[in-house]
């Protein structure tokens, strides 16, 4: 059977509702790299986050991490990094927001954010990941992978509006859930990262099975020859991607028992 590579999301897709890998999920995931099948864990999760899930499956994968700014290799290797550029981190750490939303930042090797939000750690609780607190006049606009803006929905969008009106087509904005509006540079998406990585894997778009729960989801469900989204996705994720085939709840491991139909295993 020729190899295919299977990338998906975390949160809302391989995970269940308690943030963690489910039993039939690791199984599954060890079969299909015992086939010879290239695995990729890409999510918006900064990369020493992801590092647990991936350890957890036990197989070699890439991680394609913080919406695309990064992509590693199985060996932890850095393949690709592209950051804002340093005057838009500056305007977008400078922006004026209401004092409830959190102002968060993905560096290289570290997550820092404006002020502590102790609740935002629940998301993390598998993996021991966590924030550094650096006062927002102290935070560097060098090297940041992703701004992250978490807050109530409403102010987002307000946020999100202003962010467009400035810096137009120069950033890629996105959501990761209703209340994370994420910014990159330029081209920085899931998509852009899996092209690079089909292709550095002698890879056709249409051996690649993809799958999300989420708008920043969007362009790599678009590239996979099989794209599919859970049950649980956000309603216009759908709406975009009428060819995309709905499977069940991420909670069901709806992701691991569509592979083992898919691969007979």
């Amino acid at each position: 059977m020729s190899s295919h590579l299977i990338v998906t999301d975390l949160d809302g897709t391989l995970l269940g509702a308690d943030h963690a890998l489910a039993d039939v999920t690791v199984d599954t995931f060890r079969a299909l790299a015992a086939r010879g099948h290239h695995i990729a864990l890409a999510s918006g999760r900064h990369h020493r986050d992801i590092l647990a899930f991936r350890d957890r499956l036990g197989v070699d994968a890439h991680i394609i991490s913080t919406n695309g700014a990064y992509t590693h290799g199985p060996d932890d290797a850095l393949i690709e990094a592209r950051y804002l550029p340093v005057e838009l981190a500056r305007e977008l750490i400078d922006l004026p927001r209401p004092a409830e939303v959190r102002l968060n930042l993905y560096h290289d090797d570290e997550w820092v954010i404006d002020a502590a939000a102790p609740g935002l750690l629940a998301l993390h609780a598998h993996t021991g990941f966590g924030y550094r607190v650096v006062a927002p006049e102290r935070l560097s606009s060098d090297g940041v992978g992703k701004v992250l803006y978490i807050g109530d929905p409403g102010a987002l969008a307000e946020l999100e509006q202003e962010v467009r009106r400035r810096a137009g087509e120069r950033l890629h904005v996105t959501y990761s859930m209703g209340n994370s509006l994420e910014i990159m540079a330029e081209g920085v998406n899931k998509g852009t990262a899996l092209a690079a990585l089909l292709a550095r894997l002698d890879l056709p778009a249409e051996r690649c099975l993809a799958f999300g729960d989420n708008l920043n989801d969007a362009e790599m469900l678009a590239l996979a020859g099989e794209g599919h989204i859970m049950a649980n996705g956000h309603p216009e994720l759908a709406a975009t991607l009428p060819g995309a085939r709905r499977i069940g709840h991420h909670d069901d491991g709806a992701v691991a028992r569509h592979l083992a139909g898919r691969f007979a295993l």
